[in-house]
């Protein structure tokens, strides 16, 4: 094995490509080597971003629960017109998993009296 060590290039330097963009904050941002495919683009400041939901679903509401089966909060979106809920986080299968754990938990802590003598 030898003992020196260095670092030789191999073949020659590919070019970069420079991308143009129509907006002045990324025009003036620094150029990296990064391939187009790889770079993010600062969002142009004339448009600002809105995350509100679109007017068509103004008959929802959102909730929150608690679900003592699975021990954890249930985050809601539900129709006001029809109380379906039209989506919800966790979902269905997470708060099975969560509780089939719970309830594992549950069966395997010990059930002790509760220790009121304090002369111990």
């Amino acid at each position: 094995m030898s003992t020196d060590f260095s670092i030789r290039p191999v073949g020659i330097p590919a070019p970069v490509q420079i991308v143009t963009t129509s907006n002045s904050a990324a025009n003036d941002a620094v150029q990296t080597d990064l391939p187009v495919s790889q770079t993010v683009a600062a969002s142009d400041a004339s448009a600002p971003v809105r995350n509100d939901l679109p007017n068509k679903n103004e008959n929802i509401s959102r909730q929150v629960v608690f679900d003592q089966a699975a021990a954890s909060f249930v985050f809601q979106v539900v129709n006001d017109k029809t109380d379906a809920v039209v989506n919800q986080f966790p979902d269905e299968a997470m708060l099975r998993r969560r509780a089939y754990f719970h309830a594992e938990d549950m069966k395997s802590k010990p059930s002790r009296p509760l220790n009121t003598d304090l002369s111990a």
